[in-house]
């Protein structure tokens, strides 16, 4: 039976109504597609917690957790990913890449323009 990852990502959108979407580096799985920053939810904790974590981790950022998105699940070949993405408010900090190859703010209109992580794209989707 295949592994199931339950992921946690956040959709953040600044005062100009940009979306921010973080590349996967070349050293990722996955590399060099688009997705919403976040990560693994660990033993014990709740996806709210884990986000905020991951992005704390991911964009030294310290957030506020809104409302559910999308929660989805998405079968890849080796691994099927529980993926819960959720409106994600930044209180304090700048968004830094620490391990992604790049962050970008991007107009809800270009987002169809970048190349998902597929388990992203009903999210993106949703968003349009």
């Amino acid at each position: 039976m295949m592994k199931t990852v339950h992921v946690v990502a956040a959709v953040i959108k600044n005062e100009r109504g940009e979306f921010l979407c973080a590349l996967r580096s070349a050293t990722m799985s996955m590399p060099n597609l688009w997705e919403f920053p976040g990560g693994k939810i660990q033993e014990g904790e709740n996806p709210e917690d884990a986000l905020t974590r991951e992005i704390k981790e991911e964009l030294n950022c310290t957030v506020t957790v809104g409302t559910l998105i999308e929660d989805i699940v998405h079968h890849y070949p080796n691994i099927i990913v529980h993926l819960t993405t959720y409106k994600t408010s930044i209180i304090e900090g700048t968004p830094k890449p620490l391990e992604h190859e790049k962050l970008a703010w991007v107009k809800r209109e270009d987002l169809l323009k970048l190349e998902w992580a597929p388990a992203d794209i009903p999210t993106v989707r949703k968003l349009m």
